[in-house]
């Protein structure tokens, strides 16, 4: 059976740095450094929970603009579109005012996106 391994150190290893860490700061002292360990560790954690908060909020956000500025594009696109969908000779074809496929000049409806034709 293989001893648990923690951060890749084995168990020598983590002795080892727990008799440094004891002869550097005397046992005196050790108390105050696991309270300032804990208090390091409680931040860092609350930090992340902040960002993961903050950070979905920031994503929403971004998710709205890009949206916003999807529709506003599609929209421009159409009216453009739309405005250019008359200057087409009408001979024997049509083309959708909504996404300009080029149809039959019979069609009643565009053969890409179903938008009903003008005529």
């Amino acid at each position: 059976m293989e001893a648990p391994m923690i951060l890749g150190l084995g168990i020598p290893e983590i002795l080892l740095i727990l008799v440094v860490v004891l002869l550097i700061f005397g046992p005196k002292n050790l108390p105050k450094l696991g309270k300032s360990l804990g208090k390091t560790v409680k931040n860092i954690r609350e930090g992340m929970e902040e960002v993961d908060e903050d950070g979905n909020a920031v994503s929403d956000v971004v998710s709205e603009v890009v949206e916003d500025v999807t529709s506003a594009a599609k929209g421009e696109a159409a009216g453009a579109v739309e405005d250019a969908a008359p200057a087409e000779p009408a001979g024997d074809s049509v083309f959708c005012g909504h996404c300009g496929t080029k149809n039959s000049a019979d069609a009643d409806f565009c053969s890409h996106c179903g938008t009903k034709l003008s005529k």
